[in-house]
């Protein structure tokens, strides 16, 4: 039988890709995984994370049995795609910053890419600027304070609009010399802030993300995959201030995520 799709991040950002996987499949089950003892993963060492990563998703795939694994985290799939591919059975689709979509729809070819430190600056990113976007120029703006704030969201507290306002003030500064009128959201936490991102652009922006391209894949890869209610989220450390928030997008039965020794 076919299982659900299992989502993991290392925080509450792979929501905005449960959202994408919900409009294009209504009906079927799903599962959310995150590590939120190590959140955020910016801030720990590629060769440490990457075996964390790969820990963590097996352990969650253990518990949920699913029938695709969707890595909704840009730093996880830069680390570890291949590592998790090796481990597992049953397919893996990653994330990419949305540079390539930015690309095809920008006019003034000044795109901004807003991601986290560790995204910015990873080379995979600089190759997807060459492959798609090497007639645009790319401002690129660390926005790492903004993954708190989603966090901060999904337990109630609504954005502080002044710590987004600096986060975004790059975009509009290298603006000055030519309009971006694009951003790549390149963390996944950061379309859950898209209404008030919007409210802070000077100029109207097209806002674009992975979620779509990630649900598409998965469509094709999985395409049988179990239908009906699961709502089962799995976490490595306390989650009590996030379930209201999980409820939200679907995912009501916590459980504490156990990792072998």
């Amino acid at each position: 039988m076919a299982g659900p799709v299992l989502i993991f991040d290392s925080g509450v950002g792979g929501l905005s890709v449960a959202r994408s996987l919900r409009q294009h499949f209504p009906d079927a089950a799903m599962c959310y995984a995150c590590d939120n003892a190590w959140m955020p993963y910016g801030l720990r060492d590629d060769v440490t994370l990457s075996a964390r990563i790969v820990a963590v998703c097996q352990a969650a795939v253990q518990a949920c049995q699913p029938s695709v694994l969707v890595v909704a985290c840009n730093t996880a799939s830069t680390l570890a795609l291949d590592g998790l591919r090796k481990a597992l059975t049953i397919p893996v689709v990653g994330t990419v910053p949305a540079i390539k979509p930015a690309a095809a729809i920008s006019r003034t070819r000044h795109i901004g890419l807003l991601a986290t430190r560790a995204t910015v600056g990873r080379p995979y990113t600089q190759k997807l600027i060459e492959s798609f976007a090497s007639d645009c120029i790319i401002t690129r703006v660390a926005a790492d304070k903004l993954v708190l704030e989603a966090e901060a969201l999904l337990g109630g507290i609504s954005p502080n609009t002044e710590r987004l306002q600096q986060a975004l003030s790059p975009l509009w500064q290298a603006a000055d010399t030519q309009p971006v009128d694009t951003v790549v959201l390149g963390c996944t936490h950061f379309p859950l802030l898209k209404p008030w991102l919007e409210a802070l652009a000077p100029t109207p922006v097209n806002w674009i993300d992975s979620g779509d391209a990630i649900a598409r894949r998965v469509g094709q890869i999985a395409p049988v995959l179990k239908n009906g209610q699961d709502g089962r989220f799995f976490t490595t450390a306390s989650a009590d201030t996030l379930g209201q928030g999980f409820a939200q997008y679907g995912f009501c039965i916590p459980s504490r995520l156990e990792l072998s020794a």
